[in-house]
């Protein structure tokens, strides 16, 4: 098994990778220094064993552990909650208050996960274990978290890749945590000199309009820093919120044109694939470059959800 030390972003702030389908560099946990221990996000279950072994790495005991935040229900980002908590007896799970139910019961969560992922579902998630209602607590827009005398997290109800999605604002690092409301940072060419950020739009509340606004919200609180779900942190906040903005039209738009041609879904795909590999070629970046099998199961999934949304769309 792979293994990468805890990274240092600054703040107090450490990053876990957890090997999210075997990429390095995928999906992680952020760990959150302080009176109370805050862990942000834990990845899918087979995640759970590096998270851990993260912490032990950074010498913080299991039991220290204060607070799970999850800025969505996904099963990338939230699916290892469960099988966590038996680990960290002391932690309580914060999340969305569209969320709780079903972490508490996670039957439909899983339901959706395996309709898009199929027979990979057990690999790349099982087991999804229920959370106990007493350990799970929710916020909503504005509400605030103190975890020590110079840190202080605040939620913000940031829909437009989920209905049940959080921002939260660090006051320590003036950092957020975008979870997938900003998109996704590939950081995978950067040994080409370029990152680049395209939106997230899986299934099934993918909404163009409210993710460009809470785009529009993230900037106006003049961040310092972002922290990704989908991964790692930039210092240039500025430069995702102008391409993942400028991307959504696109991706609605090449989606549009490729079921209205009847090209169903494969066409969806191979449209998204053809716009962002002209943009990295123009960008100096070989189609040999191994970012595309990331890239590939992501505009297969986003394909899924724009396919989703515009099918909703036309019933109104």
């Amino acid at each position: 098994m792979k293994k990468r030390e805890p990274m240092d972003l600054g703040n107090d702030v450490f990053l876990i990778d957890g090997y999210d389908m075997g990429f390095e560099g995928r999906t992680g946990t952020y760990v959150l220094l302080g009176d109370d221990i805050t862990l942000v996000e834990t990845g899918p279950s087979p995640s759970v064993p590096r998270v851990l072994a993260g912490l032990e790495e950074l010498e913080i005991p299991k039991e220290k552990v204060a607070y799970v935040v999850l800025t969505h229900i996904h099963l990338d980002h939230a699916g290892g909650a469960g099988l966590l908590l038996q680990e960290c007896p002391n932690a309580q799970v914060i999340v969305h208050e569209k969320g709780k139910r079903h972490l508490a019961d996670p039957s439909r969560l899983i339901q959706g996960a395996k309709a898009v992922y199929g027979e990979a579902f057990d690999e790349l998630f099982d087991p999804i274990l229920p959370i106990p209602e007493e350990r799970l607590e929710t916020k909503t827009d504005g509400d605030k978290l103190t975890l020590s005398k110079n840190r202080k997290i605040t939620f913000y109800d940031t829909p437009g890749h989920a209905k049940h999605h959080l921002g939260i604002h660090d006051s320590l690092s003036n950092g957020i945590f975008t979870g997938d409301t900003a998109g996704i940072r590939y950081h995978q060419t950067e040994d080409h000199g370029l990152t680049f950020y395209l939106p997230t739009t899986s299934p099934n509340q993918f909404d163009p309009d409210a993710m460009l606004d809470c785009i529009n919200r993230f900037r106006d609180m003049n961040p310092s820093c972002l922290y990704f779900g989908h991964f790692g942190k930039t210092k240039d906040p500025d430069q995702t919120f102008d391409q993942v903005s400028s991307w959504i039209p696109v991706f609605v738009s090449e989606a549009k044109d490729a079921l209205e041609q009847g090209q169903g879904l494969e066409g969806v795909q191979q449209r998204l694939h053809n716009r962002v590999a002209s943009y990295l070629e123009d960008k100096g970046i070989p189609q040999s470059h191994e970012v595309y099998e990331i890239l590939k199961l992501d505009i297969d999934v986003c394909s899924m959800g724009l396919a989703d949304y515009l099918k909703k769309k036309s019933r109104t």
